[in-house]
């Protein structure tokens, strides 16, 4: 018998205690999204059901209860920590769910110098651990721009990446191991090893589950030794993409490992400023940490390899030094963006994709090319650009970025007219060339309808893990999995 609000607020108070079930109308409400919806979210309109109560969770146990609580009522879970997620896969679709608040869990468990990794609860922010370990002389090598705001559970969850992962590799990279709650209950742990070759690699089950199969409670990070002093900044001005992707991949194909490889088309530059020195025109530019001498000759090599095209000219390197030092958003820059918003009805999006070095500049042109030609409501686009920020041996991502002004529409209207839409145009452009429609973002429930093409005929693994540890569907409805019927 499907339970009543009252019913299930009841049930968990009786679990947890009164304190840990919170039911304000307005807390609700807001916990009923995430920034994907952070037009509707300014002004205060909440059209997707409300959660029956948001459960602070402060241990395994208490997320072992809820679980096992929603498993057996069959109520719909989404679970989350910082809230930083920007693609749907915090919103409560389904009536009286419940969301799982991790926040409280925020205890760095130990830091290990010797075996160079750090352990932490999920509601621990990153920002937080490393302001620990920078005095230690390490870091964890992890820096989105949500660094100063987001946690490890969603940092894990949705298979994050961070502004030095051409060097340090994305968050699945890092992780040894974790602790995580099944829908059942059941806790499970997987031990911290630098590597073995036990079967396959269930770390994968759970990094970038984004909570559709489980609730991560604990992680175990490898650290790197830090060198502040060591960092080197360069910078080229060219006039096409396309010769900046074929410079990126022969730096990453001749071994070289930049901690920074960002390749910026000019309108997407013109919003960091780029215009100043580049009017026009692309900008491509590397930072090299490390030790001295490593870092010094990786700074060399790329140097070597992007002075001999005849297409590029250097941008002074104090230039590049004061936009790395400008980076990273938190608490502040959020509420900047609000009142922005607020007073001008201009939005901003993104949608990163990634392909390989032979595809990636045909799914630039190719995204861009459509938005202008098909786009029903091009007029109202302000910005429309994109760059390259994460960089591998076999190709490169795609950053998707695009402005509008919200016009001849109501506040609930305007994410169907405008970001719906040009989503679709470059997650289809990137699907169609053989790429990925998600870097890093994650799938959320706004890219879920591709989960299946996605994936193709591996999907059915996709499917059996949902099958097999939640056969009752009550981890994030809509999250990876698209709704039947949708």
């Amino acid at each position: 018998m499907t339970l009543t609000c009252e019913a299930i607020v009841d049930g968990l108070i009786g679990l947890l205690g009164a304190e840990k079930v919170d039911t304000d109308e307005q807390m609700l409400k807001e916990n009923s999204l995430d920034r994907y919806r952070k037009l509707e979210d300014i002004f205060g309109i909440y059209n997707l059901p409300i959660p029956a109560a948001v459960v602070r969770v402060t241990s395994a146990e208490d997320v072992s209860k809820t679980l096992a609580f929603c498993n057996q009522h069959t109520i719909n879970v989404v679970p989350k920590t910082g809230g930083t997620a920007t693609e749907g896969g915090l919103e409560t679709i389904a009536e009286n769910s419940i969301v799982i608040d991790g926040k409280a869990m925020n205890q760095i468990v130990s830091i290990d110098e010797f075996d160079m990794q750090a352990t932490v609860q999920c509601g621990v922010k990153l920002q937080d651990l490393e302001d620990q370990l920078r005095p230690l002389g390490l870091t964890t090598g992890h820096s989105p721009q949500s660094k100063p705001i987001a946690m490890y559970g969603g940092l894990v969850a949705t298979r994050s990446i961070g502004q030095f992962s051409t060097l340090y590799g994305g968050i699945e990279d890092m992780v040894m191991g974790l602790e995580a709650v099944l829908p059942s209950g059941e806790v499970v742990r997987i031990k911290d090893v630098p590597r073995r070759a036990g079967g396959p690699d269930i770390r994968h089950i759970l990094i970038g589950n984004e909570g559709a199969l489980a609730y991560i409670t604990e992680v175990t990070v490898k650290l790197f030794a830090f060198y502040p002093d060591h960092n080197h900044f360069l910078g080229w001005r060219l006039d096409a993409m396309k010769p900046g992707f074929e410079i990126l991949r022969d730096v990453m194909a001749a071994g070289y490992k930049p901690s920074v490889a960002r390749l910026y088309d000019a309108e997407d530059g013109a919003q960091h400023g780029f215009d100043s020195f580049a009017s026009d025109q692309c900008v491509l530019i590397f930072t090299t940490e490390g030790p001295a001498g490593v870092s010094q000759a990786t700074a060399d090599g790329i140097a070597e390899i992007v002075d001999a095209r005849p297409e590029v000219t250097r941008v002074d390197t104090e230039i590049i030094r004061d936009w790395f030092a400008h980076l990273n958003w938190g608490p502040e820059k959020l509420i900047e963006e609000r009142e922005f918003i607020r007073e001008h009805m201009r939005m901003g999006y993104t949608t990163e994709v990634s392909g390989n070095w032979s595809v990636i500049n045909e799914i630039y042109e190719n995204g861009i090319r459509r938005v202008r030609e098909e786009f029903p409501h091009v007029a109202d686009i302000t910005m429309l650009g994109g760059h390259s920020s994460h960089s591998y041996q076999t190709g490169t991502n795609m950053y998707f970025v695009y402005d509008y002004n919200v016009v001849d529409c109501t506040i609930e209207e305007e994410r169907e007219k405008y970001h719906v839409p040009l989503n679709a145009i470059f997650v289809e452009e990137a699907l169609k060339a053989g790429g990925s429609m998600c870097h890093h973002h994650g799938i959320g429930k706004y890219r879920a309808p591709w989960t299946a093409e996605e994936h193709g005929t591996a999907y059915r693994l996709m499917q059996g893990l949902k099958n097999e540890f939640d056969p009752n569907g009550i981890m994030n409805l809509g999250t990876i999995y698209p709704v039947e019927g949708d």
